[in-house]
């Protein structure tokens, strides 16, 4: 596996457990985005190249611990949860990836690819009316990732593509959940809007490099391609 360059590790907050850093040799690689985004299609490709290359892969997400996904999952079927109960279900199931996937991942050397992190959940709380400081602080046991890219997509082409795969509308991605009221579509583009806008407020304090996603999934993963090279110091051959 090819050597990575190693720089110090942070986290937002408190280092949990007194946690050595210095240990944390691996890269964290975040990909943002809506769904429709195209966000997973990249994450995909990505860890096909990055194994080519002769990276170790592990992959995160949003509902995907052993703890509590599949609770989480269930009691959205419901449509009933609060903000502040579908914030903490959401913080339950990073915490437990980041504890049990994330850090041994990276103490192992792999890259971790997430698909999707805590700014996802952040800006879902804070467009449902969630405090802004207190959910930030509740994701400061969160490392700091070595590059967060962040899909970029319209919210009209969002909708088209996931009526295109889907045939309908999430209903929690359409924020019916806060609005209740109204046609799907048109609550779906207004939400959307929201989210976009609060991740753009959080550009300057997290640093997301913005990726113009309205264009063709190769040209999106060949810019992709190109920073992660720089993130992960790639001095091999493309293949």
């Amino acid at each position: 596996m090819e050597s990575i360059d190693v720089k110090p590790r942070q986290f937002y907050g408190t280092n949990i457990s007194d946690l050595n850093t210095s240990e944390l040799t691996g890269k964290l690689i975040v990909v943002e985005g809506a769904d429709g985004s195209g966000r997973s299609t990249q994450i995909s490709k990505l860890r096909d190249w990055l194994e080519r290359i002769g990276y170790a892969i592990e992959e995160v997400g949003l509902s995907r611990s052993t703890l509590v996904a599949e609770d989480l999952d269930h009691a959205k079927e419901g449509h009933t949860l609060c903000p502040t109960t579908l914030s903490l279900f959401y913080a339950t199931d990073f915490a437990d990836q980041l504890e049990n996937k994330i850090i041994p991942a990276l103490r192992s050397g792999f890259v971790v690819l997430a698909d999707r992190y805590i700014y996802s959940l952040m800006a879902r709380a804070i467009v449902r009316g969630v405090d802004r400081d207190w959910i930030e602080d509740v994701y400061k046991i969160a490392l700091v990732p070595d590059v967060v890219f962040y899909l970029d997509v319209t919210p009209k082409a969002l909708a088209e593509r996931n009526f295109r795969k889907n045939t309908i509308l999430d209903y929690w991605e359409a924020g019916m959940d806060i609005r209740q009221s109204g046609d799907m579509y048109d609550c779906f583009i207004h939400y959307q809007r929201q989210m976009q806008k609060v991740f753009k407020e959080m550009q300057g304090s997290y640093g997301f490099q913005i990726i113009n996603g309205n264009r063709t999934p190769g040209s999106i993963l060949q810019e992709l391609q190109a920073k992660i090279e720089h993130t992960i110091n790639w001095k091999g051959p493309k293949i």
